[in-house]
């Protein structure tokens, strides 16, 4: 690992400052469990590490107006510990109870994972289902993105050299079901080779987002658009799992084979449309359950 300049600012206008002077020489620090990896096998070289571990001003979890409000500094572990999360965006609490290990939960961020921008990230097709808005900040200015324009590719994003991704919304809804179902390749600290977000309201419209099948996540729109004003069952979930596949493009690599990832695509977009459905007029499957 190079030598670099160590700076932690108390307030965020201090960090944007700083983000200002020094642009793309500088790295933004908050958890660090994708960072450092990157540092210590030279992917990244900053001149400059701002480290925002200080500045509460990115510490929020509320909900107001309408909106769940989440900050940058908000950890993996407060999410899971949230029954605001638990209850409201019910596929990203589940999520957020798959990704690594404990340790790792406890010190990494939820927007430290939108921002690494990897294929796999957990947080991807939750938040799409949703309509998540991101905030982006510079000295010169605020704007907020859409989650579905924010990805540009594989560890690509729209947030500019002077930029820093603050937070994230995410309106409130009721009356719904929502799952997120994780394939891996065993339980524990893995990559995820496919996710699959499913999200259904009582007007019966359904939401599908898949993540790792992609170089961003994606919306089944066909898929959506096919069942939409449709009460579910077992011949639509059927179709609506083959079109979903329509709008992935998954890869063979380390983790899986491509033709295994359709396969477990299909199977997972239909029991996450089950499950969705049973969730919002039952209450059940309980969260975490394994779907796959």
């Amino acid at each position: 690992m190079e030598n670099f300049k160590y700076l932690k600012p108390a307030t965020l206008e201090d960090a944007l400052s700083s983000k200002s002077e020094y642009g793309s020489k500088a790295n933004f620090l908050l958890g660090g469990t994708d960072l450092f990896i990157a540092m210590d096998k030279g992917v990244i070289v900053p001149d400059v590490v701002i480290d925002l571990k200080g500045i509460k001003a990115l510490s929020y979890l509320e909900e107001k107006d309408g909106f769940i409000y989440i900050g940058a500094a908000v950890t993996w572990t407060e999410l899971i510990d949230s029954e605001l999360i638990k209850k409201s965006i019910p596929s990203l609490w589940e999520a957020a109870d798959l990704v690594a290990s404990v340790g790792v939960r406890n010190s990494a961020t939820l927007i430290g994972n939108v921002c690494n921008a990897v294929p796999s990230l957990e947080a991807g097709a939750p938040l799409y289902i949703r309509d998540a808005v991101v905030f982006l900040e510079s000295k010169s200015g605020k704007r907020e993105v859409s989650i579905k324009d924010f990805f540009t590719g594989v560890k690509r994003t729209v947030i500019k050299e002077d930029e820093m991704m603050t937070g994230l919304k995410i309106p409130v809804v009721q009356d719904f079901g929502e799952v997120y179902i994780k394939m891996g390749r065993y339980e524990g600290e893995d990559l995820s080779q496919a996710g699959v977000s499913v999200f259904v309201d009582k007007n019966n419209n359904y939401r599908i987002s898949l993540a790792a099948v992609a170089i961003t996540p994606v919306r089944a729109s066909k898929a959506e658009n096919f069942l939409k004003g449709k009460k579910l069952n077992p011949e639509l979930a059927e179709e609506a799992a083959e079109l979903a596949l329509e709008a992935i493009a998954p890869i063979s690599d380390i983790r899986s084979s491509k033709e295994y990832r359709i396969r477990m695509c299909k199977i997972m977009v239909k029991r996450g449309l089950t499950a969705c459905v049973s969730r919002m007029e039952t209450g059940s499957p309980a969260l975490s359950t394994r779907l796959i």
